[in-house]
């Protein structure tokens, strides 16, 4: 009686929003499966009402009046009042502010949207919605506190575009905006950071928060104390690139010209003969034939020997890289170097590189100069930076489906922001085909049949190869087209504004993060008519993606503001994502034999590429959790050491360290130099010795996290015993640190005036670099080992020992001599 009762409250709630019928069961069945999604927004009514009535007054008031409103917001926040009382004045204020300055009057759904965001949730607002114009709510009413409101974008593009486009906002109200690029120095980033809101990449504000972590002097910390995050594109940023690892490296002194020598050596060996593929051929073992050859074109009597370890690490290195990674699919080379290509947004993935010696091998591969790797100084993901601040809200288009991580991950629940204006937008069903062959004939007949009726179409491709093989296709039909790969955001983004126009044809890698929209007729009202008449910008995937939320982004480049438009995926059984996941063999063999030539039309087909869809996606969730339980405890010992060097820079806690370690020592010392050159000098020590030891601990970490897996095998569970092994480590770490300061600082030759650090030879690296560690190549291998039975465990010690077994005992055994 009771469930009947709760049912029924549910489902009336959910029929109050004016959605058909097969909506509101879906929702209704969410909220009985225990959902927190809120699609009923008639809670805001109240505040949105207050809001409007507010800035019709004010239109009534001058500028003066305005910006002497302003500042009296700001002084009663500055005296306590909590920023709930003072959203409604402030949102009327930024309402009237931007109808005047930018000429932008935000609709009804865009307060909503705001007033969510403040609430610290996450929005999802459609393609087209304005929600650059909702970001600036939320940030006006939390700056008034003075304490700082950074929008993070997905690009160093778009944090320009957004801050250059709202500043006249804020400066009309009086508060300050920056935005930090890659190429600023300290002083511009201190500068941009100390601004009251602070537009910047999400990447680039990881990274600086790395730079920061190894700084000799607070002046160079650019950061200051985290306060409020509103993140654009949360999607993309909180999901999927919010895992890959962010890293600082030091100088060091590799080199190895013998990598060009293996990669000549790899590039010779057969497939089959030599080497074989595991089932889902993301990654490849040497046969015993194929070792007796390497080892006779390497002059090595055996590889496995304690000696050649290395070499044999370099070489599986080698071959990975010749027949697993594809030049413009996984990668592109430009100016000599390798640039890594986004599974997810098919854009070239700035400072990104693979781990485990796979991008020596690359560059060896492509006869490009070795860059050097470096000594990782720290690393963290933006999962875990994010975690920084108290405070964090999103925007995206597409959120519902990864309800789960959002809210594991974040604590952010999800509120539907319905369009200003009802997509109309048609869909149509998949056209499936059973070869590439077909499906290729297929998607070039459709856009020339489209084009010659004008019709503006945007095609998404999977990669930049494909990109150049179907644009060739459409110049041999004399069909003009633009092919974008985002190698230049501000270039591209005009491009794609542009897409709307009458007879345009773009080809683009995954639209996902571009964060441009797309108006019909480019702008022209009366091209607009002609182009909505022939049914709006007509978007085509030619593939389909691991989730179904990235399906969705390209799918939402049309019909944004009720504007028309269709969607349609031509796909076939030969693609990539068929061909990783065995997605054919969810497809009864009767269905595929009758259509070997043609287009396959089944709904059968159709729901059971959608569940192995939504299987990816579990399975890439529940990699995500394992992986978020490994790292959480490193990132606890990272937070120690932070706090511990902060307390150095800012409270002079090394030198209370060595007065209470070593007294007699430190009252020498500080007859001979003086207090304050002392300071400097046992800030120093510390500094360098405690980056010093953190960063073995990284390497020996990571060590113990690549053969963790193998405890499974005795029984053992691996996350606790990788948890017993990181304590332990840890704890061992702090206290062979201590040691080393107090010996080091006994031994220092101190006597005289004229003492440099340099005369202990303790000099931090002369040049840092930061990078991205694109780990998805191994996501699915590392999750098996992580997560998968006995059985497969076992199984991946055979098959993927090669690369990752062989580096953990080379590591153990260069650790040992």
């Amino acid at each position: 009686m009771l469930f009947c009762i709760i049912s029924w409250v549910i489902f009336k709630e959910e029929a109050i929003n004016n959605q058909n019928i097969s909506t509101r069961f879906n929702r209704f069945y969410r909220r009985l499966t225990g959902s927190t999604i809120e699609y009923n927004l008639t809670i805001y009514n109240d505040t949105l009402n207050k809001i409007k009535q507010l800035k019709t007054e004010f239109t009534n008031e001058t500028d003066e009046k305005l910006q002497q409103i302003s500042k009296e917001l700001f002084h009663r926040a500055q005296n306590g009042e909590s920023l709930d009382n003072l959203l409604v004045e402030s949102y009327a204020l930024v309402c009237e502010t931007a109808r005047r300055t930018i000429k932008l009057n935000p609709f009804d759904v865009q307060i909503v949207g705001g007033i969510v965001l403040h609430q610290g949730k996450l929005a999802e607002m459609q393609t087209g919605e304005g929600k650059t114009l909702v970001a600036v709510l939320p940030a006006y009413l939390n700056a008034l506190t003075s304490k700082g409101v950074h929008i993070l974008t997905f690009n160093d593009y778009l944090a320009h575009r957004d801050a250059e486009w709202m500043r006249a906002i804020y400066n009309f109200l009086g508060l300050s905006v920056g935005h930090v690029q890659e190429g600023m120095s300290v002083s511009e980033r201190k500068q941009a950071y100390e601004a009251d809101i602070t537009y910047i990449s999400a990447k680039e504000a990881g990274f600086d928060f790395l730079r920061d972590s190894i700084c000799y002097h607070k002046d160079d910390i650019v950061h200051r104390s985290f306060n409020f995050a509103i993140i654009d594109e949360a999607d993309s940023i909180l999901i999927d690139e919010a895992r890959i690892p962010l890293v600082i490296a030091g100088t060091s002194d590799f080199h190895d010209a013998e990598l060009y020598h293996i990669a000549q050596i790899a590039s010779k060996l057969k497939k089959e003969i030599d080497f074989k593929f595991d089932e889902y051929a993301r990654s490849i073992y040497l046969t015993d034939a194929g070792l007796e050859r390497a080892e006779e074109l390497l002059s090595c009597e055996n590889l496995h020997d304690t000696e050649n370890l290395d070499i044999l690490t370099r070489l599986n290195c080698a071959i990975h890289a010749e027949f697993l990674l594809h030049n413009n699919i996984d990668y592109i080379v430009r100016n000599e170097k390798i640039e890594l290509v986004d599974e997810f947004t098919g854009r070239v993935a700035d400072k990104r590189r693979w781990p485990d010696g796979l991008q020596a091998a690359l560059e060896a591969k492509e006869n490009i100069t070795i860059q050097s790797r470096g000594i990782i100084l720290n690393s963290t993901t933006l999962q875990h930076f994010l975690q920084n601040y108290p405070k964090i809200c999103g925007m995206t288009a597409t959120a519902q489906s990864a309800e789960e991580e959002f809210k594991k991950f974040y604590n952010l629940n999800i509120v539907v922001i319905p369009p200003n204006r009802f997509c109309i937008r048609v869909d149509h069903p998949d056209r499936i085909f059973v070869t590439k062959r077909e499906k290729n004939r297929a998607l070039l007949d459709e856009i020339i049949k489209v084009n010659e009726t004008n019709r503006p179409i945007l095609v998404g491709t999977c990669s930049v190869k494909e990109s150049a093989i179907l644009a060739e296709e459409l110049n041999k039909q004399q069909i003009k087209c633009e092919v974008l790969n985002a190698k230049n955001d501000a270039y591209e983004a005009s491009i794609v504004a542009q897409a709307g126009k009458l007879g345009a044809v773009i080809i683009s890698t995954n639209m996902a993060g571009r964060g441009t929209d797309i108006l019909l007729g480019g702008g022209d009202k009366k091209e607009k008519q002609k182009v909505m008449e022939l049914g709006g910008l007509y978007v085509i995937g030619t593939n389909k993606h691991e989730s179904q939320r990235i399906d969705n982004q390209l799918r939402g480049r049309a019909g944004r503001q009720g504007d028309p438009g269709s969607s349609c995926f031509i796909i076939s059984l030969e693609d990539d994502i068929f061909i990783k996941y065995r997605g054919a063999d969810l497809i009864p063999a009767k269905i595929i034999n009758d259509n070997k030539n043609g287009e396959i039309s089944n709904s059968i087909v159709r729901k059971e590429i959608n569940s192995m869809q939504r299987i990816i996606e579990g399975q890439n969730s529940n990699i995500k959790i394992t992986l978020y339980n490994y790292s959480w405890l490193v990132e606890k010992k990272r937070k120690i050491i932070e706090k511990r060097r902060l307390d150095i820079l800012n409270n002079h806690a090394s030198l209370k360290f060595f007065k209470l370690r070593s007294p007699r020592k430190y009252k020498k010392y500080e007859l001979l130099v003086g207090n304050e050159k002392l300071t400097g000098i046992c800030e120093y020590i510390s500094l360098y010795y405690i980056d010093k030891y953190w960063s073995q601990f990284l390497a020996e970490i990571a060590d113990i996290r690549e053969g963790i897996h193998l405890r499974r095998i005795g029984g053992q569970v691996p996350l606790i015993e990788y948890q017993k092994l990181a304590i332990s480590l840890f704890d061992e770490f702090l206290s062979k640190l201590d040691e080393t300061l107090v010996k080091e600082f006994n031994r220092l030759p101190i006597n005289n005036r004229d003492f440099t650090i340099e005369t202990k030879n303790l000099k931090a690296p002369s040049a840092t670099w930061t990078y991205l560690v694109s780990d998805n190549l191994f996501e699915n291998q590392f999750g098996f080992q992580l997560t998968g039975n006995i059985g497969l465990s076992i199984g991946a010690a055979f098959i993927f020992g090669p690369l990752l077994g062989i580096a953990l005992l080379k590591k153990k055994f260069k650790r040992k001599s």
